[in-house]
């Protein structure tokens, strides 16, 4: 037992030695704040909190796509959603399958001068016009100075054919062809257009659907009335661009899909086979037009005393 004993006191004694012999570690400074995750768009910043490495912005789908990626002529690939959202969740029924698309930028903003360019009327050529798998209306692909861009091609407009982009508004109203694109101030009234801005500088947002136009009005202290597709009436700004004509690809509402298969080509599922009920909104109904939609914040008249 004696033995034991020292065996142990000797066991502890050689192991306090060690310990301080043994060098003392450097105290490790504290570790940094951590650093919030960066502002992705859409389905990146939805993969990112899931630890998804491989998934990259949806450069097509994402709407600040022009603000992100350098435009080019070039077709982009596009993935499929199936009308669900960043969960997996249906959000839009009946979209899912389809064939394959390339999505092709669209410079809806006819009125865009190059860089260092000066801001003066300027031409452009019809190099090709094209089927678009991304819209019902035609585009075409148009060469000016330095640059290539597609735009959305009227109805006779073929290759060759030389168009006008212009910001000046003269005192008599210009003598348009078809595919030039001025302010709604510079035309005459009664003239047929398309690709129409709702603010100047915005970019086309009405009219762009394949065999539409609309008709210029009248002219009114600085605006322009112009009846829309749907027969309603809207009120924009003279300067607001326009380009002179119809828009491509007129016999788009006669086609004829002839088979359930040749939607899903398109991209469009089935829905219900019920057969449902007709009730009141069937029947023909005769309403007034809406009233007038204006883009112009006109000055509102006090009542004096």
């Amino acid at each position: 037992m004696a033995a034991a004993g020292m065996a142990a006191g000797l066991c502890r004694a050689f192991g306090a030695l060690l310990l301080s012999a043994a060098p003392r570690r450097a105290r490790l400074p504290p570790a940094p704040p951590p650093v919030p995750p960066p502002c992705l768009p859409g389905a990146a910043l939805a993969a990112a909190r899931r630890g998804l490495s491989g998934s990259a912005p949806r450069r097509t789908t994402d709407p600040l796509w022009k603000c992100r990626v350098k435009y080019t002529v070039r077709p982009i690939g596009m993935k499929k959603t199936g009308g669900r959202d960043h969960t997996g969740r249906i959000r839009v029924r009946g979209i899912g399958g389809g064939h394959k698309r390339r999505y092709r930028m669209i410079d809806f903003q006819r009125l865009r001068y190059e860089e260092g360019a000066p801001q003066q009327p300027f031409t452009e050529k019809v190099i090709n016009v094209r089927y678009d798998p991304c819209r019902s209306a035609d585009i075409a692909l148009v060469a000016g100075g330095n640059r290539k861009r597609w735009i959305i091609a009227t109805e006779n407009m073929q290759p060759g054919d030389v168009i006008k982009n212009s910001s000046h508004i003269g005192r008599m109203a210009v003598l348009a062809n078809e595919g030039d694109a001025y302010p709604l101030g510079a035309l005459p009234v009664g003239t047929l257009i398309c690709n129409l801005e709702s603010h100047p500088g915005k970019g086309a947002q009405y009219i762009r659907a394949a065999g539409t136009c609309g008709v210029l009005l009248r002219k009114v202290n600085g605006t322009a009335i112009v009846q829309l597709p749907s027969k309603r009436h809207m009120q924009v700004l003279e300067t607001c661009v326009a380009t002179v004509g119809r828009v491509s690809n007129v016999d788009h509402n006669k086609r004829v899909i002839g088979k359930a298969g040749r939607n899903r080509w398109l991209g469009k599922r089935p829905h219900t086979g019920l057969w449902h009920r007709k009730g009141g909104w069937a029947g023909r109904k005769i309403k007034p037009l809406p009233p007038m939609k204006s883009y112009v914040n006109l000055p509102r008249v006090t009542a004096q005393e």
